[in-house]
């Protein structure tokens, strides 16, 4: 049996899988991340809890940072730094992988099923590398390396490199977000976080009808992109729905410039929490219009194929993967 999880910095889940390739789930639990001190104290309460302990020799953890030398210290929450001797230690095992937590989406996309995502870009895929980008608490991208025989995932910090707006509406975007960042990268704008600051941008550049229940609430609600999101959905306030459709353009955007940069000929995977809430928004005419808009590459763009991940425990999944492969 072995040992995995998904680090982030909402939520940390901790699952048990058989060792074999099967990946057979034998328990799963989510904690609320930021109220722990660290994640020992949550593989603690977790193993505990759990009736396996003594099964248990091996982990892998995906975490939403950067990983070097065994340690990592993640980007969106306020924890000492994660060492893999030390935990190995603590948590008396055999061994402790960590990697970052798009390396484990990465992984986790080799023993996906057809169930487990939806084609919204068909394009014509061809022998080459991958890549994955995934918008949640934070926005994470990995590449896929093709050579010749199978796929090497890779981690990157992509994320965090600059915004680059691509119409006057975004360029306002960003003349708006300088005066609260110091420096305006993808993650501001492509994540969870980015959906109020943009919504309030477009409160502020555009004269649209708003609902005022939906702004009374806002002024309350923790929960704000996920409120923006449904009333966006539901089509109750038109704010939102241009929220919404601006996010869809930006996501476009970045994902054709991973895919650029990674000449991702076989395929771009689109994971994390936001993509499947807002399925409908991403397999559009606007996403992909967006996304293939790159001038002289648009033909290399439009065969691209891109694929929503819909199954929420790739990363766990992917983990398993990674220890049954260096085990």
């Amino acid at each position: 049996m072995i040992l995995v999880g998904d680090i982030g910095g909402t939520n940390t889940r901790l699952a048990l899988y058989s060792s074999d390739e099967k990946y057979t789930l034998i328990e799963q639990k989510k904690f609320p991340s930021g109220k722990y001190d660290s994640l020992e104290a949550i593989i603690k309460i977790f193993l505990q809890e759990s009736s396996h302990q003594q099964d248990i020799h091996q982990a892998c953890f995906g975490v939403a940072g950067p990983v070097a030398q065994g340690k990592s210290k993640l980007t969106n929450l306020h924890w000492p730094e994660i060492n893999e001797k030390s935990m190995m230690t603590s948590l008396r095992l055999k061994k402790v992988w960590l990697i970052n937590d798009l390396e484990a989406n990465a992984y986790g996309t080799f023993v996906l099923k057809e169930e487990d995502y939806l084609v919204i870009k068909e394009g014509e895929a061809q022998a080459g590398n991958a890549a994955i980008i995934a918008a949640g608490t934070g926005l994470g991208e990995a590449g896929l390396y093709w050579n010749g025989v199978d796929h090497k995932p890779f981690p990157t910090e992509g994320g965090h490199t600059s915004f680059s707006p691509q119409s006057d509406l975004q360029i306002g975007l960003l003349l708006y977000l300088r005066k609260k960042f110091s420096s305006v990268s993808w993650e501001n704008v492509l994540s969870g976080p980015g959906i109020y600051p943009i919504y309030c941008f477009i409160q502020d550049a555009q004269n649209l009808d708003f609902s005022q229940d939906i702004q009374n609430r806002l002024s309350q609600e923790k929960e704000k992109a996920a409120l923006i999101t449904q009333a966006a959905l539901n089509k109750t306030c038109p704010r939102c729905e241009k929220t919404i459709e601006l996010f869809v353009e930006l996501y476009g955007i970045e994902a054709g410039n991973l895919a650029l940069k990674m000449m991702a000929v076989n395929g771009l995977w689109i994971g994390g929490g936001i993509a499947p809430k807002i399925l409908s928004c991403l397999n559009s005419d606007t996403f992909r219009s967006y996304f293939a808009a790159k001038g002289a590459m648009k033909h290399l763009m439009e065969k691209i194929p891109v694929k929503v991940i819909l199954n929420e425990d790739t990363s766990l999944l992917g983990a398993a993967y990674y220890i049954n492969k260096n085990a």
